[in-house]
């Protein structure tokens, strides 16, 4: 890396530079004159100094045709103010005074979809992070929070819906032909939560009564001929709003809840203020056009967005470090939302897959960073796992730690103690100290320390004391900027079983009542915990749940674990119990490929797949589950060096071998599945389509012409996307005879609907045996791909470089050629998407030569490349970090 390019580098913004702001804004009335080539924005600001200092007013913006600056009245001059690229300063003012400018913007050319832009020709807003700087001049920071009143005004023939914050308040026509509609939301929030949607959108509305008898209007707005598929997007609506009452307490406090879907949207949803704007995806649905998993996804951000009402908006963030405030809390609550509407164990199993493939990698790379990151240059860049997820898995510590009663006194004196303010991570713990009478001062290196700590655990069993030992230790390894750590406070959730797997009581202190479960507090380097009256040699099943979000090793034997994936009756360690076997396979697999040898299985792993296959376990979505062998990603986690071939090569082998081994009675399992009730959607009968799917899936991938009869036959019967689906994805996976067909069927059939289009996308790009990066390149010639839609570059390119191991990386470095040149063409048009792209690189150092050396090209060409926004040079400049 040059000295030039060090010089060019873009500020860093970190935590401990955080000053309160000089000025509030007590109210701000916005005016709008829609326009898609030049919306003209006026804005009223009242402002006031905070504090006694004599600073000069300095706003935000980006992007901005400054037309007029006015304060208390009178039009300033260019020389009475400063202007550049993203400030406005004014010297002078007082310490009460209002300010009003005019801008003129321009949603149409607006890429990025970021401030006020344009998607299928409406109009609508995204914020969040800093996205109303481009919109108009304002101090845009999460801890200035005011009351808004927003005019809009615009063609009634092409604006028919004009929505914002709030409640509606007004409405004219006016006399040249338009129509204004003023919105007021009495409840002060950040800029960031401001929404603006306006356009000719069809709208389903309902009701909800809530505990205390106030009806809310319920809104959900989508395009005309997309209004049939939001019913479920409404009931998941009022299943959240009833479940938060119940379970936190908390009412809404509008007289109307809006949701709007968009086709062009950079995340999933968005939650403004009483005006949600989501992305399509996690709305439309009908059975004959969205997954099961599509359904639970709907509910599960409908009601995160739900839940941000109070965790996100009433009590809201004081600075960007604190995002995991609002987004860990709020991902916990719709953890347990979900897990509540469902199956809770096969929740609890998708959430800690979804960390461990995509989270334990970013804790080991050079992106890592803590909960709450202490610097960043593009805020863009820490919408993570780590924020999200992990943060949701802290909050879920703090709950196994204090018992759902203490933890919700502790909700409930959070929301209380800080409703209307911008808080830190440290307010919400300290609400949980003193609800509680505990000191939580170790626990906070959670959101300090990142990393993914290890934990490691000894049993030792004394028979003539009747005790059983159990010696646990933590480390945790270094990560950038932070090479020593100190100790965690980790509750593990602990239990033991008796060689036949029958439960065992015992005593953490004799003079405790005998229990079956413990939690365990890990709090020094090393510590042992004793457990008393303990009459037979046992099996511990330890970390239940998954109480914290860590690696551990047990030591324990293969016989063990088949004692737990046969009897636990924690659902999560009795499937864990399988993966843990597994994973040992595939290492050992793995290891053998690389040194030139045949993978080759233990039939004690083999006999347990098989009685697993007989099983009855009474939850089908949980036997399917079980059935699955861990993900790429978490197979490659656990190397030193990662060779992505060998890592495929294991996984595909073990596949065909239980397949193979057990083909009959996966066959029998299968036609028994056959043929299908008529759809209905329910926790039991999405469990049963999984494990039928599932079963298909190993099917395949032990005999391809078996496994593609039955998908075509199942292809053609099916009333429903979930089955059609499962037809489709092991014949594209495995590259089973008629795929090509099959597909082409596919997309005539669903060709005028994006999201399925999508799923047509995705089915070829994550496909080992299809998605090669000449067939990518075909498909983004396809009519169907348009590189301004992010759904579609995800569909494309995000599941190639992040879902598609074996043809990302190529050995020819194909898939690598590919990524960078888009890449570099995506960058000037929206960054954030980009940035999201580019990460598929960051742990080019972990690999072997020679994708090690092609990676780390690729990145180096992509840094070289001048003018590279903030949120890509951010990720490449910290993936090269100390390659000078």
């Amino acid at each position: 890396m040059s000295d030039a390019t060090k010089s060019a580098a873009p500020p860093t913004i970190r935590l401990s530079d955080y000053t309160p702001p000089a000025f509030s804004v007590e109210a701000v009335s916005l005016d709008f004159e829609l326009d898609p080539a030049a919306t003209v924005v006026r804005s009223r600001l009242h402002l006031r100094r905070e504090g006694h200092g004599r600073a000069p007013l300095v706003l935000d913006g980006d992007g901005l045709d400054t037309r007029r600056v006015v304060l208390d009245g009178r039009e300033l001059k260019a020389g009475d103010y400063r202007l550049d690229e993203t400030s406005l300063t004014i010297d002078g003012v007082g310490d009460a005074f209002v300010l009003e400018t005019e801008c003129v913007i321009s949603p149409q050319n607006n890429t990025a979809l970021s401030g006020l832009y344009r998607s299928s020709g409406n109009y609508c807003t995204q914020c969040e992070p800093e996205g109303f700087r481009r919109i108009t001049w304002y101090p845009d920071r999460p801890d200035v929070l005011s009351v808004f009143t927003v005019s809009i005004t615009g063609d009634p023939d092409t604006n028919p819906v004009m929505l914002s914050n709030g409640d509606r308040i007004a409405e004219e026509a006016l006399d040249d032909g338009r129509r204004r509609v003023t919105w007021r939301d009495p409840w002060p929030k950040p800029s960031y939560l401001f929404a603006l949607v306006a356009g000719d959108l069809g709208c389903l509305a309902d009701t909800f009564v809530t505990r205390g008898g106030r009806e809310v209007s319920l809104e959900l707005y989508a395009e005309h001929h997309n209004i049939d598929q939001c019913d479920h997007a409404m009931a998941s609506l009022k299943k959240a709003m009833a479940w938060d009452e119940a379970v936190y307490g908390r009412e809404y406090d509008l007289d109307t809840y809006m949701i709007v879907a968009v086709d062009d949207f950079n995340m999933g949803a968005m939650e403004n203020k009483g005006l949600n704007i989501f992305n399509s995806s996690y709305v439309l649905a009908r059975p004959e056009t969205a997954t099961d998993a599509d359904f639970d996804g709907i509910e599960g951000v409908i009601g995160h967005e739900y839940f941000h009402n109070w965790s996100g908006n009433r009590v809201t963030c004081r600075d960007w470090f604190q995002l995991s405030l609002k987004e860990g809390f709020t991902v916990f609550r719709d953890q347990e939302f979900s897990a509540d509407m469902g199956s809770r164990g096969v929740k609890r199993i998708g959430d800690v897959n979804l960390l461990r493939a995509h989270q334990f990698p970013e804790d080991s790379g050079p992106m890592a960073h803590p909960v709450r990151p202490d610097a960043y240059v593009e805020i863009n860049n820490f919408y993570t796992m780590t924020v999200y997820n992990k943060g949701a898995e802290v909050i879920r510590m703090l709950y196994n730690l204090l018992g759902p009663d203490q933890f919700r006194a502790g909700c409930g004196l959070y929301f209380a103690r800080h409703d209307g303010q911008a808080v830190t991570t440290d307010d919400f713990v300290a609400a949980h100290e003193d609800a509680a009478n505990r000191k939580f001062d170790q626990f906070r290196r959670w959101y300090d320390q990142a990393g993914t700590p290890r934990v490691t655990v000894r049993s030792e069993y004394d028979a003539d004391a009747r005790t059983c030992t159990l010696h646990m230790s933590q480390s945790c390894p270094p990560t950038p900027g932070q090479k020593n750590k100190q100790p965690f406070h980790i509750p593990v959730r602990g239990a033991l079983f008796d060689r036949e797997g029958r439960p065992i009581a015992s005593r953490l202190a004799p003079e405790t009542d005998a229990v079956h479960e413990h939690v365990f507090e890990l709090t020094g380097s090393a510590q042992a915990f004793v457990l008393h009256d303990v009459d037979a040699p046992p099996v511990p099943s330890l970390l239940r749940g998954f109480s914290a979000p860590v690696k551990i090793d047990t030591g324990a034997s293969a016989d063990h674990l088949a004692v737990l994936m046969a009897h636990d009756d924690d659902p999560f360690n009795r499937w864990d119990a399988g993966q843990q076997l597994a994973l040992s396979q595939l290492l050992a697999a793995v290891e053998r490929i690389v040194d030139g040898g045949e993978p080759t299985f233990d039939d004690t792993y083999l006999d347990a797949f098989g009685r697993l296959v007989d099983s009855d376990i009474g939850d089908d979505a949980l036997h399917a589950a079980a059935l699955t062998l861990p993900d790429h990603s978490i197979v490659a986690e656990e190397l030193r060096t990662i060779d992505p071939q060998a890592v495929h090569t294991a996984r595909l082998t073990l596949l065909q071998t239980v397949a193979t081994r057990f083909m009959d009675r996966l066959l029998a399992r299968y036609d028994a599945f056959v043929p299908e009730p008529a759809y209905a959607f329910g926790p039991a009968e999405s469990g049963r389509r999984a494990l039928k799917n599932r079963l298909l899936g190993l099917i395949t991938a032990g005999d391809a012409e078996t496994g593609a009869r039955l998908a075509l036959a199942q292809f053609e019967r099916a009333d429903n996307m979930t089955d059609r689906m499962g037809a489709l994805s092991p014949v594209c996976a495995f590259g089973a005879p008629g795929a090509a067909d099959m597909l082409s069927r596919f997309y005539d059939d669903w060709r005028d609907q994006p999201l399925i289009v999508d799923k047509w996308f995705r089915l070829q790009t994550a496909s080992p045996v299809m998605g090669d990066a000449a067939r990518l390149r075909e498909l983004m010639a396809h009519p169907a791909y348009n590189a301004g839609n992010p759904n579609k570059i995800r569909a494309v390119l995000g599941a190639f470089s992040h879902g598609n191991p074996v043809q990302f990386h190529a050995t020819d470095a194909s898939g690598y050629e590919l990524l960078t040149e888009q890449v570099l063409a995506l960058d000037a048009v929206n960054p954030q998407v980009t940035a999201r792209l580019v990460g598929a690189f960051n742990a080019w150092r972990r690999y072997a030569d020679p994708w090690r050396s092609a990676m780390h090209a690729a990145l180096t060409r992509i840094h070289e490349r001048p003018g590279l926004s903030r949120d890509t040079f951010e990720i490449v400049s910290r993936a090269l970090a100390g390659d000078d």
